[in-house]
C-alpha cells in the first residue's frame, strides 16, 4: 500500500470541503469546543479511524512521540511511512517537520526515513465549526526550504534550534520556496549544521555517513 492510494481514496471521498464540528461529553452533557489547541489531535485520531476502515493493514504507532505517525506497509518498519500534520490555513504552516537533532542523528543509520511521505490537511475554524480547505501529499524536501538564517528554516530560540520548520510551499509569492531534490535539502541539512555553532566541530563525518547509510541501504533493499 502506498500513500497514494490513502490520499487518492480521501479525495475520492470528498475530503475537500468537508465539514464537521468538534464536541466534548462528560456526565451526559455535550458542550461545543471553539479552541484551536486540540484541533490537530483530534483530525489525526480520525484520520487513523478512517484509515483503520478502508486500509486496515496500516499500523499506527504505538508510540505517538515517535516517528512516523503511520506504517502503511503491513510488515515494514522501513517503507511507505506516514506522517500525519495538520494547520489552520488562515496562520499558515507552523508545524514542526521534526525535531532538528534527533532528525539528523537518525539519518546516520536509518536514512530510509528521507523517503517518508507527509500527509498534511489545512482547515478553517469558524466557532467548534471546521472545515477541511485543502490536502497535500509531499515529500520533506517539498515542505522544507530555506530561510534568511539558515540554509534549511528552523525553529530557534536564544541561539538554540529546536525544530525543523516547514515554508510555505503552496505560494508562489513565497520568499522562499521548497527545495526541488532530496539531494537539495540534505545539502541544506549539512551546511545547517555547520552554520549552527553547536554542530560545527562535530560536523565533519555527518553527510559521509548519511550517504554511506543511503548505499547501503540501496544495496540491501529487495
Amino acid at each position: 500500500m502506498k500513500a497514494k492510494q490513502v490520499y487518492d481514496k480521501l479525495i475520492s471521498e470528498g475530503i475537500l470541503n468537508s465539514r464537521g464540528n468538534i464536541t466534548f461529553s462528560l456526565g451526559g452533557r455535550s458542550v461545543l469546543v471553539e479552541s484551536r489547541d486540540s484541533v490537530g489531535n483530534l483530525l489525526q485520531n480520525w484520520f487513523e479511524d478512517w484509515l483503520g476502515e478502508h486500509f486496515p493493514s496500516a499500523r499506527p504507532n504505538k508510540n505517538s512521540q515517535e516517528f512516523p505517525d503511520i506504517f502503511l506497509n503491513p510488515i515494514s518498519d522501513e517503507t511507505d511511512l506516514l506522517e500525519v500534520k495538520t494547520f489552520d490555513i488562515e496562520r499558515g504552516p507552523g508545524f514542526d517537520i521534526a525535531n532538528f537533532d534527533s532528525y539528523c542523528n537518525s539519518l546516520t543509520t536509518k536514512s530510509y526515513r528521507l523517503d517518508s511521505d507527509y500527509l498534511i490537511f489545512a482547515y478553517r475554524m469558524e466557532g467548534s465549526k471546521i472545515e477541511i480547505t485543502n490536502i497535500w501529499l509531499k515529500k520533506v524536501w517539498e515542505i522544507a526550504g530555506p530561510s534568511g538564517t539558515y540554509p534549511l528554516k528552523v525553529q530557534e530560540k536564544k541561539s538554540i534550534i529546536y525544530n525543523i520548520r516547514p515554508v510555505i510551499w503552496y505560494s508562489t509569492r513565497s520568499r522562499f520556496l521548497p527545495f526541488n531534490s532530496k539531494t537539495a535539502f540534505l545539502d541544506a541539512l549539512n551546511e545547517t549544521r555547520y552554520k549552527y555553532p553547536k554542530t560545527h566541530y562535530t560536523n565533519a563525518h555527518w553527510k559521509r555517513l548519511v550517504d554511506e547509510n543511503i548505499s547501503e541501504y540501496i544495496r540491501l533493499k529487495p
